[in-house]
């Protein structure tokens, strides 16, 4: 059985808001080699374990599930969260460093 990934859900770049970045969640890695059927042309496998993403309120719930179910997990700690402050008025300035586009 391959070893499962315990990881917190990053926030989507696309928006603002923080909706399901909180949560860690146990994926189960590919335990059996993808095959590709040649009627459908879709990629298949028979491994059901990859369809399965638990969600736990905090790493250490994770931790204690994949133990109590004896499974082999890696955690993949979250990166730090850079935020960058961005004004309008910073478009106008002398000192800017990229040339004035329009």
């Amino acid at each position: 059985m391959a070893r499962a990934r315990i990881y917190k859900r990053p926030r989507k770049v696309t928006q603002s808001g923080n909706s399901r970045s909180h949560v860690w969640v146990l994926d189960y890695g590919q335990s059996s080699a993808r095959s590709h059927d040649p009627v459908t042309g879709w990629v298949g496998s028979s491994d059901t374990q990859t369809q399965v993403n638990l969600t736990f309120q905090t790493k250490e719930q994770a931790i204690e599930y994949a133990n109590r179910k004896s499974i082999a997990y890696d955690i993949e700690e979250p990166g730090k969260e850079r935020y960058v402050v961005k004004n309008y008025e910073d478009n106008f300035h002398n000192n800017r460093k990229m040339n004035w586009t329009h």
